[in-house]
């Protein structure tokens, strides 16, 4: 078995539980492949001899059966920048706060290594959103995708954005608001649940849309199919709007045009037969904490 390790080179505390997985490989007789920069941190494992490591995508091994993304939510999703349409499951370990996506605890790296071993888990394939902006001025490269959502925000204004919106060619309304979130399942527990949205099961085909403080009491978060394809108009005040793919942020001219559909390829993670989606929301939303339960 081979697998890549990638984490925030800045955080000690990942630094902790990486030397504990690499404990882990080493005993079952693991290769392991690190990023690059993420290994130059690690002054403990100076003595590693020809290490193999990747610097991007382009020349991450193919071979990999697993991918450990060791830190929180933000660092699994820097993760799949590398992986993309490699078929390669990522595996997320959480050594930061939630950790909806990484969703194996610190904690418990020893147990959940050992079922990962014994195959006693199941593979969850997410879905994920692709971009692109009329005209291609603003152009992201390979990684016009995102896992979680594809935001639209003000920009050095106080003052709400106009985001005139269309599904599949026809005019769906005028959001005035602060922003609007499109969300994957995915990331129905992340933005979007913070404005509003709905939770949804990762495994569901849709697409959320969500208004980030609207100024209408009427309009709320939808729900639409994922092979909707999505036209937004933007209009503002300011020269500038933002747009976000997950975490990578980039400024767009104000009545820029974006189309948004669902991205070719998909994102494999694992799921441990103990760690259901529906334990995971019980935990992290403290929804056992009733006392009437």
């Amino acid at each position: 078995m081979k697998v890549g390790i990638f984490g925030q080179s800045n955080n000690e505390i990942t630094i902790k539980y990486v030397q504990e997985l690499v404990g882990l490989c080493r005993q079952h007789n693991v290769s392991i492949v690190f990023e690059e920069n993420f290994f130059k941190s690690f002054h403990q494992l100076a003595d590693h001899k020809n290490v193999e490591t990747f610097s991007g995508y382009d020349d991450l091994n193919r071979d990999l059966d697993y991918f450990f993304s060791v830190g929180g939510d933000g660092t699994f999703l820097r993760s799949i920048t590398f992986v993309r349409d490699l078929e390669i499951p990522v595996i997320g370990i959480n050594t930061g706060r939630l950790g909806f996506l990484a969703n194996i605890q610190k904690d418990s790296i020893r147990s959940s290594f050992e079922q990962i071993v014994n195959g006693q888990f199941i593979v969850q394939n997410r879905s994920l959103l692709q971009a692109r902006v009329e005209g291609g001025e603003n152009d992201f490269g390979n990684v016009n995708f995102a896992l979680n959502e594809i935001t639209i925000t003000r920009k050095n204004t106080a003052s709400m954005i106009k985001v005139d919106t269309k599904l599949d060619d026809e005019f769906l309304t005028t959001y005035w608001s602060d922003g609007l979130i499109i969300s994957t399942p995915t990331g129905s527990t992340g933005y979007s649940l913070s404005c509003g949205g709905p939770i949804i099961s990762p495994s569901s085909q849709n697409i959320i849309l969500t208004p980030i403080a609207p100024h209408s009491l009427a309009v709320r978060p939808l729900v639409i199919p994922d092979q909707t394809e999505i036209e937004l108009q933007i209009d503002s005040r300011a020269d500038e709007v933002l747009l976000t793919l997950d975490s990578r942020m980039y400024t767009l001219d104000n009545k820029s045009k974006v189309f948004i559909k669902k991205c070719s390829f998909k994102i494999m993670t694992l799921q441990l037969n103990d760690q259901t989606f529906i334990k995971t929301l019980r935990e992290k939303l403290l929804w056992g904490e009733d006392k009437r339960n």
